[in-house]
């Protein structure tokens, strides 16, 4: 069945979504500029962001949407969407209350670093 979009018409046109219909959020912390999670959004958990001033995601694993801190009181605060260029991730900047990851910490990004190559002034050509 397909439903409607409850998005502005252009907005909605703009948006690559993945074969399941959703779409890559990525959340910083508006103060901090630290990347506090990813979650995932469908039209309609995008439309309640904008909407509500609160931030709302689909759960892939428990198929239905949830409201950032409403079992937790971990609230996320929309301070502001943006769409990438290529229309397939939102940057959601929000004043987070609380941990932003199911663990506790402020952070899902622990700092656990996977061991890159990291390339000093000198030795980076194209």
């Amino acid at each position: 069945m397909n439903v409607p979009s409850p998005l502005p018409a252009e907005l909605a046109a703009r948006l690559k979504r993945d074969d399941a219909g959703l779409i890559t959020a990525v959340v910083q912390d508006a103060s901090t500029e630290q990347v506090l999670m990813v979650g995932w959004m469908d039209d309609e958990a995008l439309h309640r962001t904008l909407t509500t001033g609160r931030a709302t995601y689909w759960s892939r694993s428990r198929g239905e949407y949830w409201r950032k801190g409403d079992t937790s009181g971990h609230v996320q605060w929309v301070r502001s969407v943006a769409l990438d260029c290529d229309g397939d991730t939102l940057l959601v900047r929000v004043d987070q209350v609380g941990a932003a990851c199911h663990r506790g910490t402020t952070t899902c990004f622990d700092g656990t670093d996977l061991g890159a190559v990291v390339l000093d002034a000198a030795e980076r050509t194209a």
